[in-house]
């Protein structure tokens, strides 16, 4: 069976939303943060990055966002998540899934985890204060053209659609009003209304 590990109000949400559109049975196992139970060894045997998501398999245990999304999209082909015999479109869906990992969190991280890039207090502030600005920056960005229709891909509902679900709801807490970006703001209701994000949400939050 499927084990999820998960922390409420993280990227790990995304996995989360997608295993259950998939209809798989899994156990979902939450990571207490304010507890710093990602540091614990129980913990980093999973992962030793000390971070969520984590997917143990049968193969072994899968981290990073993008990753997990593609292995459900994949192991679950009749699920439709992803246009796994488009190669152009299947490459498409991975820019996003890319840049919303590689940019966009990383964007957002610096409010929180500015003592990952610096150890002066005054850098990590000038990195917070700059956070609003360049989240502002990337969801134009989505805004203008990268997202393609009602979904992320366009008609279609893929595994980029959680994930954007999951990082555009960060929006308010890092300074940004979501109403500028009205496409963004609808794509975030329609998913809200998804049963898969209802069941997620009610996963253990404290």
């Amino acid at each position: 069976m499927l084990k999820l590990y998960y922390t409420p109000a993280t990227c790990s949400l995304a996995s989360h939303i997608a295993l259950e559109e998939v209809g798989v049975v899994y156990e979902a196992h939450r990571v207490d943060f304010s507890k710093a139970e990602q540091t614990k060894p129980e913990y980093l045997a999973v992962n030793p990055k000390g971070r969520v998501p984590a997917l143990v398999t049968d193969r072994g245990t899968l981290t990073e966002t993008p990753a997990i999304l593609t292995y459900i999209a994949q192991s679950f082909p009749e699920a439709e998540l992803a246009p796994l015999d488009d190669p152009f479109e299947f490459a498409r869906l991975q820019s996003f899934l890319s840049y919303l990992c590689s940019t966009v969190h990383v964007a957002h991280a610096h409010a929180r985890r500015g003592a990952r890039w610096a150890d002066d207090p005054a850098a990590q502030e000038a990195m917070k204060a700059k956070v609003p600005k360049n989240m502002a920056d990337c969801f134009s960005l989505i805004e203008s053209s990268m997202l393609s229709g009602p979904f992320v891909m366009g008609e279609n509902y893929t595994i980029a659609d959680p994930y954007l679900f999951t990082i555009a709801g960060w929006l308010e807490a890092d300074g940004v009003d979501p109403a500028q970006f009205p496409r963004v703001l609808e794509h975030r209701n329609r998913m809200a209304e998804r049963p898969a994000v209802a069941k997620a949400l009610a996963a253990p939050q404290g």
